[in-house]
C-alpha cells in the first residue's frame, strides 16, 4: 500500500486527509512539525508528502504537493522552488489530488521490482516538477482538471490556443502522467519543416529514395514507438502529408519514403495549433477526416488576458527561473510594477512574459520598479 506523508499544524486538515486518503487505499503518516516529517521520511520511506503552506518549507527529497491559501502566491513559489510536484489552494481539490497521488502509486509499482532507491533532489526535479503548469485561475484549473482525466488514456488529444499559451507543455505533462510515460517523447513542428521534407521527416527515408538520402533514416513516428509524438502547429502541414498521417493513424503503420514495406507504431499523437481548423476545413486547406482523428479529445489553452490573476505568479515564477539560469540573485519586484504588468495586452502570451521579465531582470538594478517597466518594456 502506498504511503503518505502528511505533515501540517492542523489537526483538522490532517484528520481529513487522512480520512480521505484512506478510502482510496493509500497509507498515511502524520506530523506536525518538518522535524518530525525528516525523521519519518527515514524510518517509515513515504512515497509522497503533502504539505501544509503554514508549516515550514523543507526539501525532504519526496515527491511534495503543497497546500496553500488562495492568496498566498509566495508560497506557492517558495514551493516550487522546493522541488513541489503540484500545489493545491484551500478548498483543496480533492479530485486533482487523487489523481497527481495515484500517477504516483502507479510510477511505484511500476518499478517495484527494483530496489528502492531515495531520490536526490535534482532526480526528483527532472521527473516532476521541470517546467509547471503554474496558476489558479479558474481557466488553468480548468486545463489541469483536462490532463488529469485524459493523460492516463491513450486517446488522441488536439490542443488548442494562441502562439505563446503553452501547447507543448501540456503535450509533455499528457505524456509524464500517462502510462507511456518511460517512452519517448518525440516533438515534431510542422510548420518549421519545407512541404518537400515533411513526410521523411514523419515517415524517415530509406538509403538512395532521393539525392540527399545517404543513409536509412528513422522518422519521428518511428522514434516515438511506444510513447508520445507532440505533432505542434499541425494546422500548417501539407494535404499530402496529411494523407500519410491519416493513414498511419487508422492503421498503427508507417511506411518509410522510398520504401516498400509496412512498419508497425505504436504511437500516441497529441497535436497542437493556433489556426481555427474548422475555417482551415472551409477553405480546403485540411482534411476534415484528419480533424476528426485527431480531436478525440480537445484541450482549449487560455491567452494570458482570460487569466490576469496568475500573472504575479507567473512573474514570481520567471525571476527565480531566469536568475537561476544567468546565475545572479534574485531580484525582488514591487507589488506596484506586478499591477502594471498585469494590465498589459500580453498579445505573445505567455513567451512574451518570459521575455520581458528576462529584460527586466538584466536592464534593471537591484529591484525591478514601476519605472523599469516603463523604461524597459515597449508597449
Amino acid at each position: 500500500m502506498t504511503k503518505i506523508l502528511l505533515l501540517s499544524h492542523s489537526k483538522s486538515m490532517l484528520n481529513a486527509l487522512s480520512e480521505r486518503l484512506h478510502e482510496e487505499n493509500f497509507a498515511t503518516i502524520e506530523a506536525d512539525n518538518a522535524n518530525e516529517a525528516l525523521d519519518m521520511c527515514r524510518s517509515e520511506e513515504p512515497a509522497a508528502a503533502i504539505v501544509d503552506g503554514d508549516t515550514e518549507l523543507t526539501d525532504i527529497g519526496l515527491p511534495t504537493i503543497v497546500i496553500v491559501r488562495k492568496a498566498e502566491i509566495a508560497t506557492a513559489v517558495e514551493a516550487l522552488r522546493h522541488g513541489a510536484i503540484d500545489y493545491l489552494s484551500t478548498p483543496i481539490d480533492m479530485n486533482r489530488l487523487l489523481g497527481t497521488l495515484r500517477t504516483l502509486r502507479d510510477d511505484g509499482e511500476s518499478t517495484a521490482t527494483t530496489p528502492r532507491q531515495r531520490p536526490s533532489r535534482t532526480t526528483k526535479r527532472t521527473n516532476y516538477a521541470t517546467q509547471p503548469i503554474i496558476g489558479h485561475s479558474d481557466a488553468i484549473e480548468r486545463v489541469r482538471e483536462m490532463i488529469r482525466r485524459v493523460a492516463p488514456s491513450d486517446a488522441r488529444v488536439l490542443v488548442l490556443g494562441e502562439n505563446g499559451t503553452g501547447k507543448e507543455l501540456v503535450a509533455r505533462w499528457l505524456h509524464i502522467k500517462s502510462t507511456r510515460r518511460d517512452a519517448p517523447f518525440v516533438e515534431v513542428n510542422c510548420a518549421a519543416i519545407p512541404a518537400e521534407l515533411i513526410e521523411s521527416e514523419l515517415f524517415g527515408h530509406e538509403k538512395g529514395s532521393f539525392t540527399s538520402a545517404v543513409r536509412q533514416r528513422k522518422g519521428k513516428f518511428e522514434l516515438a514507438d511506444g510513447g508520445t509524438l507532440f505533432m505542434d502547429e499541425i494546422g500548417d502541414m501539407s494535404l499530402s502529408a496529411q494523407a500519410k498521417v491519416l493513414r498511419a493513424l487508422q492503421e498503427n503503420k508507417i511506411t518509410r519514403v522510398g520504401g516498400d514495406r509496412d512498419i508497425a507504431v505504436d504511437v500516441r499523437v497529441v497535436a497542437a495549433t493556433n489556426k481555427n481548423i474548422r475555417n482551415e476545413i472551409d477553405r480546403g486547406n485540411f482534411r476534415e477526416d484528419l480533424y476528426h482523428r485527431l480531436s478525440v479529445i480537445e484541450i482549449d489553452v487560455p491567452p494570458l488576458r482570460d487569466r490576469r490573476d496568475d500573472i504575479a505568479l507567473l512573474v514570481e515564477h520567471f525571476i527565480d527561473e531566469i536568475c537561476s539560469r544567468h546565475n545572479i540573485a534574485t531580484k525582488q519586484i514591487d507589488s506596484s510594477a506586478v499591477e502594471m504588468l498585469s494590465t498589459r495586452a500580453w498579445t505573445g502570451n505567455i513567451r512574451e512574459l518570459h521575455n520581458v521579465i528576462e529584460r527586466l531582470i538584466i536592464l534593471s538594478d537591484e529591484r525591478i520598479t514601476p519605472d523599469c517597466v516603463k523604461r524597459y518594456c515597449r508597449t
